[in-house]
Order: structure tokens, then C-alpha cells, then sequence
């Protein structure tokens, strides 16, 4: 299925191949937030640049990211 191996990569493969982001979960260290984690769906991310995604006004670094699912599996977990 999900090829790529990077957060970044990851997504764009998803965003390229035309599959739905809506599909995705993107679990990120949000300090502060219960469980220090936040998560959101795939089509709340604008676009990503550089080394960051950006949701609204938001820019938050793509390193953390700690997991990625696509309809329910896991394609990414950080280690």
C-alpha cells in the first residue's frame, strides 16, 4: 500500500496518488495537550514546506510527528 518511509513522504505519497487524507490520522507531540499527543485528520494539513506541515496559522515540525494511520493502519510509528 503506503511505500514511502518518511512523515513527509509519507503524506505526499498519499496527496500524489490521489488517495483521500481524509482516510489519514496524524498523531503528533503536542506539549501540554493530554498524553502530550494531538491528532488530526490528513485534510487538515494546507500543505507541508520544508521540514514542517502547516494547519492554519500553525507550522508544526514534521519530526514530531510520532504516527501516521491510513484508514485504520498503522504506515508510520516513531521509534
Amino acid at each position: 500500500m503506503i511505500k514511502s518511509r518518511s512523515p513527509k513522504e509519507i503524506l505526499n505519497e498519499i496527496k500524489w496518488r490521489g488517495l483521500d487524507l481524509k482516510e489519514c490520522e496524524v498523531i503528533y507531540l503536542h506539549r501540554g495537550a493530554p498524553g502530550d499527543r494531538k491528532s488530526i485528520r490528513g485534510d487538515e494539513i494546507e500543505k507541508i514546506e520544508g521540514g514542517f506541515m502547516v494547519i492554519g496559522e500553525t507550522m508544526i515540525p514534521l519530526h514530531r510527528i510520532l504516527e501516521i494511520k491510513f484508514k485504520g493502519v498503522t504506515v508510520f510509528r516513531r521509534i
